[in-house]
């Protein structure tokens, strides 16, 4: 009789026993991770609230996710609050002041000196002539040479533009102001420059600025322009001398205009004078010759009359005021007839008495 001998299964080892080390380790462990896990969500907690970023009043910003600005024309453009964005490198975040004052200066048409220098006073010595590697200038319509430098304050008009239509649209600025510069000193005199016309000058720099700045789209606006001119410096006694001569020039010829003005005004006054006596004493001429017509027109109907009549009253009236102060008058008038009169006078007139003293 056989018997199937049934597969013996092996019996399990033998439980080792855990010693203190080994459990404290794992616990270690156990903890390590814990602690890993919490400092690794509060990193990235940290990461991703580190995106919150402000945009002031007087300010735009755009958000750039791998160099590309997000969203599309204005959408681009954020306002003014509380914004976020993936923390760098993933965004960046540009931020445009769109109503700052920016202001660029030109790099040509002055001489060699540094800001420093021009602050503290130091200036270097002008040499003997100018050095065209350093130095810069002008040329103007009159072939003469000028340092000219120019400051131009502008806004921002589109920020977007501004930003990303150029590598650096303040160099673009730049290069507007320094051309503008050029062609302007090409249409200005040498003293109009720096005498006759500075703001004729300095209108023209700002002119062709903005000519510039619209052709090129630079999405700026200018606020205003400022331009200094000098002559060179190792001719500046020479220009001196000129400025000089013609200051007196000047004062000469204020002093010419003032006594001319002067005089001017004092015979209009002698004038105004003289013309208001004659215009009065026409008035009383007049006004004399309108009462004596008036008086023989009052007189002509008694003339028309008796005219004879008339002449001896009128000759009687008349001789009493010629006579006024005569002690004694003989008035022999003409007879009626023509003939001649008859005077007697009596030459041997007896004198008058004296008075004499009565008695009671």
């Amino acid at each position: 009789m056989s018997h199937e001998h049934e597969p013996l299964t092996p019996a399990p080892p033998p439980e080792t026993p855990e010693d203190a080390g080994s459990q404290a380790l794992a616990e270690s462990l156990r903890s390590s991770f814990a602690i890993v896990k919490v400092v690794m969500w509060a990193l990235v907690i940290v990461f991703l609230s580190s995106g919150f970023f402000t945009v002031g009043p007087q300010e735009k910003a755009v958000i750039l996710r791998f160099g590309k600005p997000v969203g599309e024309g204005s959408k681009a453009l954020l306002g003014a609050g509380l914004h976020w964005s993936f923390p760098y490198p993933i965004d960046d975040v540009v931020k445009i002041p769109i109503s700052e004052i920016q202001s660029v200066t030109s790099t040509i048409g002055w001489y060699n000196v540094t800001p420093e220098q021009e602050l503290s006073g130091n200036e270097p010595t002008a040499g003997p002539s100018l050095n065209p590697a350093v130095d810069g200038y002008l040329l103007t319509a009159d072939a003469n040479i000028i340092h000219s430098r120019a400051t131009l304050y502008y806004r921002i008009e589109d920020p977007k533009q501004y930003v990303f239509g150029f590598v650096n649209a303040s160099n673009a600025v730049q290069n507007a102001l320094n051309n503008a510069l050029l062609f302007a000193a090409t249409h200005f005199k040498v003293d109009d420059v720096l005498y006759r016309d500075v703001a004729g000058f300095k209108e023209e720099v700002g002119r062709r600025v903005n000519r510039l700045i619209e052709l090129e789209q630079l999405g700026v606006v200018v606020d205003h322009c400022e331009v200094r001119s000098i002559p060179p410096r190792q001719v500046k006694a020479a220009f001196d001398r000129v400025t000089t001569a013609r200051e007196n020039r000047n004062k000469v010829l204020n002093d010419a205009r003032s006594y001319e003005n002067q005089m001017l005004s004092q015979a209009g006054a002698q004038t105004a004078a003289i013309t208001n006596e004659a215009e009065a004493d026409r008035a009383r001429l007049v006004e004399s010759i309108a009462g004596d017509a008036k008086r023989f027109n009052d007189l002509l109907p008694k003339y028309e009359g008796n005219p004879d009549l008339f002449r001896q009253v009128q000759l009687v009236g008349l001789m009493g005021q010629v006579l006024t102060n005569v002690q004694e008058k003989i008035f022999l008038p003409t007879r009626l007839d023509g003939k001649t009169r008859e005077l007697r006078l009596l030459l041997n007139r007896e004198p008058p008495k004296p008075a004499t003293e009565t008695g009671p």
